[in-house]
């Protein structure tokens, strides 16, 4: 039997926040191929410039300020936790191996955390707002002839629905070509293995047990709906095309073209859930069809088979 020192606890806390450290470095995690890491220093952070897709122009004379419609999308950062119980007398008895696991699955789920919240919005995005106003994933967001977000508006759709019949499982059609995502990650905190072991405190002293838990502080949002489709629509080559198409055609305010959908594998995502990982490989990872024909969307984009959508 082990005697419960402060050195003891000590070493006890090391020892968890490795196997807590260790467990979230090896977790595999997706978020970074479709979300932005936006560190945050307050309760919220206010996006006002989305919808501002700077473009150069040719520099003659003095510089021409461009007032850009302002947004008022703000994300806030949510507190998130997972705490685990230890048994005093498992501490006196040296029977902590039966806390290895909680403790690497804890520090495996702060891992992949930010996957749940980012990928998880897609599912959310023909309901949850947007920084033009509309839902993310809509039929009528608001495209202005002039840069500044003035004149007479067109409305533009990334909802691709079935001509006829009830929408079916969506799957989702995302450019990350550019520096920012069509998803946004947003950290306050970064995770944190926390710790109550001093015998004078309540919680020891009334119920005989430690406790160890983590402590995140962040969310997620959306960025420029342009940059996201959703297709409510059988996944087959013929919608997947549909939606890659309509993508490159997306202007910016002031007519811009911006050369979405054109990054191929690197810059493309094809975003599914289990039940259509099967078709989308056939769509764009199988090189021959029909017997010999060259897939023409052969590595068009990166399939990602998405447990969080």
């Amino acid at each position: 039997m082990a005697i419960v020192t402060s050195s003891l606890l000590a070493s006890l806390r090391v020892g968890f926040s490795k196997i807590f450290e260790d467990a979230k470095s090896k977790a595999p995690s997706l978020w970074q191929l479709a979300a932005t890491l936006v560190p945050s220093t307050a309760k919220s952070t206010t996006y006002g410039w989305l919808g501002q897709y700077p473009k150069l122009r040719e520099w003659v004379g003095v510089r021409v300020v461009q007032s850009m419609q302002e947004h008022g999308y703000s994300i806030v950062n949510k507190l998130y936790e997972a705490t685990v119980g230890v048994a005093r007398t498992d501490v006196e008895d040296d029977n902590l191996g039966i806390y290895t696991p909680l403790l690497a699955e804890m520090g495996y789920a702060a891992a992949t955390h930010p996957d749940e919240l980012a990928f998880s919005l897609l599912g959310k995005g023909t309901s949850t707002l947007c920084f033009d106003g509309q839902y993310f994933f809509d039929t009528d967001h608001p495209v202005y002839p002039n840069v500044d977000g003035t004149g007479a508006v067109a409305t533009v759709s990334n909802l691709i629905d079935p001509a006829a019949g009830e929408p079916g499982t969506p799957w989702y059609l995302l450019d990350v070509s550019r520096p920012l995502k069509p998803l946004i990650f947003q950290e306050r905190t970064k995770p944190e293995l926390q710790s109550m072991t001093d015998p004078k405190q309540d919680h020891v002293f009334t119920l005989d047990e430690y406790l160890f838990g983590t402590r995140y502080r962040c969310n997620a949002g959306f960025g420029f709906w342009q940059q996201a489709i959703c297709c409510r629509d059988t996944l087959n080559a013929a919608n997947f095309g549909k939606a890659l198409t309509r993508m490159q055609d997306y202007k910016a305010d002031g007519g811009r073209p911006l050369g979405l959908g054109r990054g191929g594998k690197a810059g493309t995502l094809l975003v599914v859930p289990a039940s259509l990982n099967s078709a989308a490989l056939d769509v764009v990872n199988v090189q021959l069809i029909n017997g010999g024909e060259s897939n023409k969307w052969f590595d068009a984009a990166t399939v990602v088979n998405c447990p969080w959508l």
